[in-house]
């Protein structure tokens, strides 16, 4: 987690949460419950706006005090949610008041939150308040109960060292922010890095002149790159073998591919979300998730964890151009077979036949 500074969390759970996924594609097999130890029992990881919602470690709270500022001004934060908070300022008060007197709450255990407005993004009063609340830092997330996110104070939640550190200079603090998605990236363009963090794109370009300046990032060219390439002042080229025997899934929301230019860029691999895309309108499937052979993308596949049953569905998949998807089915049933391992499934199914490396994987299967 430190490693990679921030990791994305998602409500989407047809696989399983996105954030224990990141951990499994570098690590491999691991005890989920350790992430969950680490952020809500030991507080080594705290949750906030990183990238999107995300996980983060705990060194880094005094990082982010910069943006709960901004969100007061409602700055860099939904308007809707400033707008709704400054006119309902005795909501605002009587859900602090509830949460000190009753201990970590949800939206719906708010006393008065009203019903949400329907739609799948329609929010109670009370849970508008309470993002409000968290987004500029006057509560935190206690925990998590199926995955809905119980408010308490952070002075309750969060470490007192923590809480009481010194707070840099939004300057220091994005600098700082920048260098860790540096590293986290080994080389990057200027949207690279002010992506990882989302920072404002104004200050993002001066924190990389002052970076650069200061000789923490080197600029560099890559081959086949039309963008400046930056490199992290202690990067290393980690050994050919080594590479040449990485095999991982990794999760839609996986920061090695979440900005999509870079995903190009780097490997030549077109990715979309089609979680949020009509059923029809489709082109690989509801939970697709890459898998990178070497220092290649070399194709995806749609996943579903069947509980009741047991079984790592595999509902459809395709190669990229130029690889042979026969090559590409057996470290990738290996790689099903660990992820079904992980998740206590019994097995992986193949539910499809469409597609060369469908095929392949079923004839794998059938021995």
């Amino acid at each position: 987690m430190r490693r990679l500074g921030v990791v994305q969390m998602d409500s989407v759970n047809v696989l399983c949460r996105s954030h224990y996924l990141p951990v499994f594609s570098r690590r491999g097999d691991y005890k989920s419950a350790l992430l969950e130890r680490a952020a809500y029992d030991e507080r080594l990881l705290f949750e906030y706006w990183g990238h999107e919602a995300s996980l983060l470690p705990i060194e880094s709270y005094p990082l982010f005090r910069w943006r709960m500022d901004d969100a007061r001004k409602g700055v860099g934060t939904w308007g809707r949610l400033k707008r709704y908070a400054t006119s309902h300022q005795d909501l605002v008060k009587g859900a602090i008041d509830q949460i000190r007197e009753r201990g970590p709450l949800g939206a719906s255990e708010l006393t008065d939150a009203g019903k949400s407005k329907g739609s799948w993004w329609g929010w109670s009063q009370g849970k508008e308040i309470l993002e409000w609340l968290f987004w500029i830092g006057d509560v935190t997330t206690a925990r998590r109960r199926n995955f809905e996110r119980l408010y308490d104070l952070p002075e309750r939640v969060l470490p007192e060292s923590v809480r009481n550190a010194p707070v840099p200079a939004r300057e220091s603090a994005q600098r700082e922010l920048m260098m860790i998605g540096a590293r986290a990236m080994g080389v990057a363009t200027a949207r690279d890095l002010r992506d990882y963090f989302r920072l404002p794109a104004k200050e993002a370009a001066t924190r990389l002149t002052e970076l650069v300046e200061e000789g923490q990032l080197v600029p560099v060219s890559v081959e086949g790159w039309k963008q400046q390439g930056y490199l992290h002042h202690e990067a290393k080229i980690p050994r050919a073998s080594k590479v040449a025997d990485v095999a991982a899934l990794l999760s839609p929301f996986d920061s090695l591919i979440w900005e999509r230019q870079r995903t190009e860029r780097l490997f030549d691999f077109h990715f979309r979300l089609e979680i949020y895309t009509p059923l029809h309108k489709r082109v690989h499937g509801y939970y697709v998730l890459p898998l990178l052979l070497g220092e290649r993308v070399v194709g995806r596949v749609d996943l579903k964890s069947e509980r009741q049953s047991g079984v790592l569905q595999v509902k459809g998949g395709s190669v990229e151009p130029g690889v042979v998807p026969a090559r590409v089915a057996e470290p990738l049933a290996k790689q099903l077979v660990e992820l079904a391992s992980w998740l206590g499934l019994e097995n992986y199914a193949v539910t499809s036949r469409k597609g060369e490396l469908m095929r392949a994987l079923k004839k794998l299967t059938a021995r």
